[in-house]
């Protein structure tokens, strides 16, 4: 008769419970229940909260949990956050995202695949080494990618992006290692030394970087020509150069452009120059720059992390 009387399941409105009880809506009690269900079973905490198990489940045919209200706004707004990004954002970047706008909450619950999106990715072009004969120059780099400020060490390097009508076209960047901003650019249907000078000329204006500043570059011919050393000669700028089929010594520039690749150019079909010259300052000024969060800088935006320097300094 007396067997169950320490089982705290008979004693529940012993204690202070039914106190307690009175206190809380069965609504209250009945959402506790659904958010925990994959913790415990069900019937024992209906047993414990003294809650029906008809009253709990005839509640989930008339009104949708808090979870599930939450994990629905949840998806919505991983849903804008990924349109905005234009597909370039996946759930590392969309979590840390939701972490700056006040969501508090796990990487493993930013599921993109219930929300039925993913990254947009495609593997890297990488092309044939070429069997020229190279004169090797002094690389003063040495894969030493650490800073302390910006405008200490830049890299430069050309890409290739495919239009319609006018073929192959060139860009032609030049990124800060420290702020993993691109500096300066320069778009053109040819790729001559004229090229990347206009991408440097531009990056100079723009930072106005002291003297003694190391520009790594490959081995091409823009970069090695007279006119492009006069340039750099004329801004006090140190040049380095990668070993000859070494492109883990400009590994930095060569990320940038697989980004630009991946994140861009192989979801878009450039009708022309002009076209394709429009895209790449959108990506780079607009998107890149100043709105695309890097995790190697604390995901902050390349824009941002200069901005708060020169704010410092």
């Amino acid at each position: 008769m007396h067997k169950n009387i320490n089982n705290p399941l008979t004693n529940r409105k012993k204690k202070g419970y039914g106190h307690i009880r009175e206190k809380v809506t069965e609504s209250e009690l009945i959402d506790f229940i659904e958010e925990h269900k994959d913790q415990y079973p069900v019937q024992k905490m209906c047993e414990v909260l003294a809650v029906p198990r008809s009253s709990y489940y005839g509640s989930l045919e008339k009104t949708t949990s808090k979870r599930e209200l939450e994990n629905q706004e949840l998806t919505q707004e991983i849903q804008r956050i990924h349109l905005e990004s234009k597909a370039r954002y996946g759930a590392p970047k969309i979590h840390k995202t939701l972490s700056n706008n006040g969501v508090c909450l796990s990487l493993k619950r930013v599921q993109l695949r219930k929300a039925g999106i993913r990254s947009i990715t495609r593997e890297k072009y990488r092309p044939f080494p070429s069997k020229e004969k190279v004169v090797q120059l002094g690389n003063l780099l040495k894969r030493d990618f650490s800073t302390c400020t910006i405008n200490e060490k830049w890299v430069a390097d050309i890409t290739y992006i495919p239009t319609v009508k006018d073929g192959w076209c060139y860009l032609a960047s030049v990124l800060d290692l420290h702020s993993k901003k691109i500096v300066g650019y320069s778009f053109s249907r040819f790729m001559t030394s004229e090229l990347v000078i206009e991408a440097l000329e531009n990056a100079c204006f723009s930072q106005k970087p002291r003297k003694g500043l190391i520009l790594h570059t490959d081995l091409g011919s823009q970069y090695t020509s007279s006119e492009f050393t006069q340039h750099v000669q004329k801004y006090g700028i140190r040049q380095s150069f990668s070993q000859k089929g070494c492109p883990y010594d400009n590994a930095c520039i060569e990320s940038f452009h697989a980004i630009l690749k991946k994140e861009e150019v192989y979801h878009t079909q450039y009708t022309d120059y002009r076209a394709a010259k429009l895209a790449m300052f959108q990506f780079i000024e607009d998107w890149y720059n100043r709105n695309r969060i890097h995790s190697s800088i604390g995901y902050q935006t390349p824009q941002a992390m200069e901005d708060q320097i020169r704010r410092t300094a």
